[in-house]
């Protein structure tokens, strides 16, 4: 009885939380190095040791061959890693705003730490990330990436390499969507600097004698706070949308 546990259910166990322990490694607001390596490990074996009863019939038999087993880890990690990298690419597009709203309003010199980049990055961007990795969390989001981990099963076999040409293009296409997305919600803030500027080029011509460098900063970085004020609430639910379509291909067809 003792030997059936230990090579069945521990080597069940020990390939689910190959790929849970994979992805919460890489999902957002678990990746930071800001979040407790003990407190991500906690999460990742109580979700393995919770979801393992009910995959034990997927999953495959332990195999004889070390080589078989090892090429069976790694397909379980790889499986993890892109559904992990998958949700880290879509949660960037607020990165990207932030970024292109920092150099059109003149804030890309005030520098902050970025939870989610890992790096000193412009106060805008590591603003923007912070609300969307707190609403992530206060609209139970979060749920929807363990619930896209579960439903991974069915679109990625244990046993079974991923399908390589798929993956690469789903990544690449959330690559460009999240790029196009991050640009359209620096929108307004791109119109509002091409008019300013425009502008300000004009009162240059018209009154040279007005100290510009002095008048135009202020006013365009007021101008650019008060217009975040007015839109941020647009950003995050148009990302939340973003976020939520983004994972739908990982969720099982009812």
């Amino acid at each position: 009885m003792l030997e059936e546990i230990l090579s069945l259910n521990l080597f069940a166990f020990i390939l689910v939380f190959a790929r849970v322990g994979t992805a919460f490694f890489l999902f957002p607001g678990f990746q930071s190095k800001q979040v407790s390596i003990r407190a991500r490990l906690s999460i990742a074996l109580a979700i393995s040791f919770l979801l393992t009863p009910f995959l034990i019939d997927i999953l495959p038999k332990m195999p004889g061959s070390p080589w078989m087993l090892f090429a069976l880890m790694m397909g379980e990690i790889l499986s993890g890693a892109i559904l992990g990298t998958t949700a880290l690419i879509i949660f960037s597009a607020m990165q990207v705003a932030g970024t292109v709203i920092s150099y059109v309003s003149a804030m890309a010199n005030a520098l902050i730490f970025d939870p989610i980049s890992q790096q000193q990055s412009a106060i805008v961007a590591g603003f923007l990330s912070t609300t969307a990795l707190l609403l992530l969390f206060v609209t139970n989001l979060h749920h929807v990436l363990i619930q896209s981990l579960i439903d991974s099963y069915s679109l990625f076999q244990p046993g079974m390499a991923p399908a390589l040409g798929d993956t690469t293009e789903l990544i690449v296409r959330h690559v460009a969507a999240t790029f196009k997305l991050g640009v359209q919600l620096a929108a307004p803030f791109i119109v509002v600097s091409l008019v300013y500027n425009l502008a300000l080029g004009l009162m240059t011509r018209l009154a040279p004698q007005i100290p510009i460098f002095f008048v135009a900063l202020p006013f365009q970085l007021v101008i650019s706070i008060v217009l975040l004020m007015i839109v941020v609430p647009s950003i995050m639910l148009a990302f939340l949308a973003h976020l939520e379509d983004g994972l739908v291909p990982f969720l099982a067809t009812p």
